[in-house]
């Protein structure tokens, strides 16, 4: 993922543009792609501001958080359950379709992680 321009560039390139000067001729100046002076030219006239947009993905869960209350109270019961009936229970119960890829993947951010015991059973722990 890019960096993005300093706060310092953003408002001198806004204020260029908003002086009069055209957004390429801006780009031109001082360095920067002219995409970059339109769309910030763009977003100023959208939101007020020369700051960056968020980048990265939005906060939340993902599909699988409103299902935590199920998903966890399972796994706990059955600590040896497979994620394909895992994904089979959440199926029956919710209608929701999930790849075991998926579930493991969202058990692991959960803080769950599935060990292997020298006694030859396998459990999984927090």
């Amino acid at each position: 993922m890019g960096k993005s321009y300093s706060m310092d560039l953003r408002e001198r390139v806004y204020g260029l543009i908003e002086s009069g000067h055209s957004r390429r001729s801006v780009a031109r100046q001082y360095q920067v792609s002219p995409s970059f002076a339109v769309k910030l030219a763009a977003r100023v006239e959208a939101t007020g501001s020369t700051r960056p947009a968020r980048q990265g993905r939005p906060p939340g869960g993902g599909k699988l958080a409103p299902y935590r209350d199920f998903l966890m109270p399972r796994v706990e019961a059955m600590p040896d359950i497979t994620m394909p009936e895992l994904a089979a229970a959440l199926e029956a119960e919710h209608g929701m379709t999930v790849h075991p890829g998926s579930l493991s993947r969202f058990l692991r951010r959960q803080g769950l992680t599935y060990k292997k015991i020298a006694a030859g059973r396998r459990e999984r722990t927090r």
